[in-house]
């Protein structure tokens, strides 16, 4: 499974590229609402895929969204059966 990292501001990617020793770089972004990532990104992404917020902050901060239905769209959730009763 992947996922796309997300960050709730400029700041929570700095400390990701700082985690990552990758603060010297540049890093380019785009600014999306995060129902348009749930149901645009995903889908687009081929594979499953999860969301990934803010994964520098911790377990205390961090917040993952896993491709499950009720969270991506249920064409491209996990846990769902294809037409054949068969998890995907």
């Amino acid at each position: 499974m992947r996922w796309i990292l997300a960050f709730s501001d400029e700041s929570a990617l700095s400390r990701y590229a700082l985690a990552r020793d990758e603060g010297h770089l540049e890093w380019t972004y785009q600014a999306v609402l995060g129902a348009k990532l749930l149901d645009l990104a995903v889908p687009e992404a081929g594979v499953p895929c999860g969301v990934a917020l803010d994964v520098a902050d911790g377990p205390e901060h961090a917040l993952l969204l896993p491709p499950v239905s009720g969270v991506v769209p249920d064409a491209f959730a996990v846990d769902r059966a294809d037409q054949g009763g068969r998890p995907r």
